[in-house]
C-alpha cells in the first residue's frame, strides 16, 4: 500500500526521482515495471505498479461501449497508459503529452493512494487541496453510505 506525501521535481528530461522509501516496495511489487496514465477527473496522472494496472484494465474492460461515459473512460485511461520501468537510479521518465495534461513543470507533488501513486503539478495541488478543505468545512449535503460506515 502506498501512502504518504512528497514534494518532488522533475530533472530536465522529465524524470521523476521516486523517493528511496517506496522503491524497495516498488521493486517487490513489481520487479520496478509501472504503468502511468492520466486520471479522467483531476489534471494528474496515475502512476501503477503495473500488476495493479492489470487488475484496473480488467475492470475497464468491464464497461459498456454503448455507454458514453464508459467509453470515454476507457478512451481516456487507456489510450495514455505508458508502460514506464523504474530505472538504476530510481527514475521513471513522464512522456511528454503526460507532462503537458498534467502540467508538470519542475515542482510537482507525489501522493501515495493505496495501490497507485497520484503526480500533481505542485501548485495546482496547492490549489486543489485548498479548495478541497474549504469544501470540507462546508456541509454539501448527505454522506454517502461508504462514507458513513468509515470510522477513522
Amino acid at each position: 500500500m502506498f501512502r504518504g506525501f512528497s514534494n518532488l521535481a522533475l530533472d530536465a528530461k522529465g524524470r521523476l526521482s521516486v523517493p528511496a522509501r517506496y522503491r524497495e516496495q516498488v521493486a517487490s511489487a513489481c520487479a520496478n515495471q509501472l504503468v502511468v496514465t492520466v486520471n479522467p477527473w483531476d489534471k494528474c496522472l496515475w502512476l501503477y505498479p503495473a500488476p495493479e494496472w492489470e487488475v484496473a484494465e480488467a475492470k475497464l474492460m468491464q464497461l459498456s461501449d454503448a455507454d458514453r461515459l464508459d467509453r470515454r473512460t476507457k478512451q481516456i485511461l487507456r489510450g495514455y497508459a505508458t508502460d514506464c520501468d523504474l530505472d538504476g537510479h530510481g527514475r521513471i521518465l513522464i512522456p511528454p503529452e503526460l507532462r503537458e495534461f498534467a502540467g508538470l513543470e519542475r515542482d510537482v507533488v507525489l501522493l501515495g493512494q493505496g495501490n497507485r501513486f497520484e503526480i500533481w503539478n505542485r501548485p495546482a495541488w496547492d490549489a486543489r487541496r485548498e479548495e478541497w478543505f474549504e469544501q470540507v468545512e462546508q456541509p454539501a449535503g448527505e454522506l454517502s453510505g461508504k462514507l458513513r460506515e468509515l470510522s477513522l
